[in-house]
């Protein structure tokens, strides 16, 4: 199986970013991946480039952390393939197969809303993943949950924890949704055996062929530390939550989430019915794990 790293943040572009692009490929190399995709936060997030820069030029600087990043990746033999991750209302999305010329030519991003981002990134044959859906931070006041339109989620997020994730795997079940994993690593110093990823049995050949396998619905298998929910008590949703779904957004309730968690407990069954045999269960059915 071919391993790829699919969230992960470099100090040339994303702010909160701590280690340069150029360092990422040697170490995950030096790990068995086969490949990894830089998402530094883009306009709307925690980017590095100046927001009243002339768009061409806020671009150039975007784009510092993959194309360093890049460059070390071919001087060893280690495909490192472009993303992006915006943000709206602390709700993220990690967007595939669009690159440096899809973003010169739509200088009215910063204008775009969530649904302008999704029918414009899938017109150019991209995909559009929601980042961590369930993240409790004390920046966000609101869950938004986009299900129209997106490709799926990233159920595992190892930066995230693991209430945040089992959530995230039970809204995946409840509404049949491909998933990804991913480290969301800012820092090299945090990779380790605790970061999750992808895996396919075809190496993947760029980030476009990523993302016309996400909208096939080729779904990627994925890897996380068994540790991941060790522990954990259960869920719990603190924040409030809307959901959009059938054109318009709606109110979710902690009771409906409640009903989807209930469910994946259900399923799970019997002795295994605790926090890590029911992630297990959900992402054996969903065929994510082998």
């Amino acid at each position: 199986m071919y391993r790829y790293e699919t969230h992960l943040h470099t100090v040339e572009s994303s702010a909160c970013g701590v280690t340069p692009g150029k360092e990422y490929p040697a170490i995950f190399k030096a790990r068995g991946y086969d490949g990894i995709f830089i998402t530094d936060h883009f306009f709307h997030g925690n980017t590095r480039p100046a927001r009243d820069l002339p768009w061409p030029d806020y671009v150039a600087g975007y784009m510092k952390g993959y194309e360093e990043a890049k460059k070390a990746g071919d001087e060893i033999g280690f495909k490192v393939f472009f993303g992006i991750e915006e943000n709206f209302e602390g709700d993220e999305y990690l967007i595939y197969g669009v690159g440096k010329d899809f973003l010169l030519a739509h200088p009215e991003i910063p204008r775009w809303t969530r649904e302008e981002m999704l029918a414009a990134v899938h017109g150019a044959g991209g995909a559009v993943m929601q980042a961590h859906p369930f993240r409790d931070r004390f920046y966000i006041s609101r869950i938004h949950l986009l299900l129209d339109g997106v490709d799926g989620i990233e159920g595992i997020n190892t930066a995230n924890t693991a209430n945040d994730n089992l959530a995230a795997l039970c809204y995946a079940e409840k509404f049949g949704l491909q998933i990804l994993a991913g480290s969301d690593t800012h820092d090299k110093a945090r990779i380790s055996d605790m970061n999750g990823g992808i895996l396919y049995d075809k190496p993947l050949e760029s980030p476009e062929d990523f993302a016309e396998r996400l909208l096939r619905k080729e779904s990627p298998k994925v890897f996380y530390p068994a540790s991941l929910f060790e522990g954990m008590g259960g869920v719990r949703i603190r924040l409030p939550a809307e959901i959009r779904r059938n054109g318009a957004w709606e109110e979710l309730s902690h009771e409906e989430i409640e009903t989807w968690i209930l469910a994946a407990d259900a399923a799970a069954g019997g002795a295994e019915a605790q926090p890590a045999g029911i992630a297990e269960k959900i992402l054996r059915r969903i065929g994510a794990v082998d």
